[in-house]
Formats: structure tokens, sequence, C-alpha cells
């Protein structure tokens, strides 16, 4: 498996995108373009457990890492994920450092955390490579949290400091509706938001990501301290690519 997460803490420039169309199709496109690392969108997006199993097969074999957001921050959720192959996991909406310390423990083995074993699943390639997977797992995979409402913010330094947080996720939409100033994403309190994540995940040896909805906004990204720096989404290529095709029969009918 491709893991990241050793390149995510050193604090590397890695670059991915969202896979929110449940196809496993659009993902083998996705994981052979050149990203780092690719996310499956359980929360938002169309796809369910069997698509995501899909979508992980896709990536198999490429230069991209995968990673699977949750639905929710529930243990089995991780689990069933986990157990597919995913290098890592992306968990929404975390509110407190309990809420972190609960995402943790389920991202590992006992002692560390709480998740349950099993020998014959994908990540241990069948049971073939379960003593290795099960020596490694709670070093490798990569723990996600998102940071998307104003109150996370007044705890976010204490988010970063908890052992197995990797990176603080910005989602902007969400924290701009909390914050409301709904996509005004250069407001002054927006602005000072990013900034408050990014020093959290420096001051504590971990990493800020986001994700951008167009590619003016990398330079300015980078320059505020993000790493972990998401762009689009397979939805939103199609999408966009569609209505540019259509658009070209403007006048003509």
């Amino acid at each position: 498996m491709n893991y990241i997460r050793d390149r995510v803490l050193s604090r590397e420039i890695v670059s991915g995108t969202w896979l929110n169309l449940g196809a496993g199709m659009t993902a083998e496109i996705a994981a052979n373009a050149g990203f780092d690392w690719l996310v499956i969108d359980l929360e938002h997006g169309a796809g369910d457990h069997e698509s995501c199993l899909h979508q992980l097969q896709a990536i198999a074999g490429t230069p991209a890492s995968p990673i699977v957001r949750v639905a929710w921050n529930e243990a089995p959720r991780f689990k069933r994920v986990l157990d597919l192959g995913a290098a890592g996991v992306v968990v929404p909406y975390v509110t407190s450092p309990e809420e972190a310390r609960h995402a943790v423990a389920a991202m590992r083995y006992p002692p560390q955390g709480i998740r349950g074993a099993a020998n014959l699943n994908r990540a241990a390639d069948f049971g073939k490579d379960f003593a290795s997977y099960i020596a490694n797992a709670n070093r490798n995979l990569l723990t996600v949290v998102q940071v998307e409402t104003e109150g996370t913010l007044d705890v976010v330094d204490d988010i970063a400091a908890i052992d197995g947080v990797d990176v603080l996720f910005v989602g902007p939409l969400d924290l701009s509706l909390s914050l409301g100033i709904l996509s005004q994403f250069e407001h002054p309190r927006f602005r000072t938001a990013l900034k408050k994540v990014s020093d959290a995940a420096k001051n504590h040896g971990k990493a800020a990501g986001i994700l951008l909805s167009t590619p003016d906004q990398i330079e300015q990204t980078v320059a505020d301290g993000f790493t972990f720096i998401g762009l689009g989404s397979d939805g939103g290529v199609l999408t966009s690519g569609m209505q540019s095709l259509a658009a070209a029969f403007t006048g003509y009918r």
C-alpha cells in the first residue's frame, strides 16, 4: 500500500483531490493523474461501502495514496474502510479534543487504540501480510481531522497536541458557514481562522490541510503554511467539462 504519513508529517507539500462520484473509473483516472493522495468521500459523496472497495481497487498500484472520508466519527466506520485497505481516514466535524482522541483510538490497534483485528481482509492481503500489517498499521495510517466549526477553532491547539492527529484539515464551506460568512474565503475572520489552524499544526509538528476550488488559490495557501492541499473533485471536473462542451453550441441552436 502507498502510505503517505511520513511525508505528511515532514510537512512536504502533497496534493490531492476529492472523489465524490463513487465511480471506480474516475478514481482510476485521478489516481494516474499525478496526485499524491485521493479522498474517497463517504460523507457527502454518492458512493457506498461497496463502491469504496471498487475505488480502492482502482487506485491500487498507482502513485496515489488512498484515503477515505467516513460519514461520521464512529469506530465501526473506521474499521470497515481500514480493513478494505485505506491508507488513512478523514474524520468530519471534529469539535473537541475528546472527539479527536476518539478518532485516533478508532484508527489504532490495542494497546494504543480500539480497532478490532481481522486477518482475512484486503488491507492484510487476505492473511498473507497480516503479521506485517498489524505490526506497522498504527505508525503507517494517516489521521486527518476536519476543522469545520467556530467552536473547533477555540480548541484547535489542544487537538493538534494529540498524538495521532496528523492533519488539521479545514473544510472551507462548513467553516465559513459556521462563522456566518458563507463562501467568503477572503473575509478577515476566515483568514484569521486559517492562520489559527496553520499555527497550531506547525507548533505541534503536524500538517495543515484544506480543500481548494481553483488553482489560483494554491500560491496563497502554500504561503499560509498549508501543506496537505486538495483541489477540486471528480464531480466538479466532470460538471465544468460537460458545461463547457454544451456551451460550445451556443449560437447554433
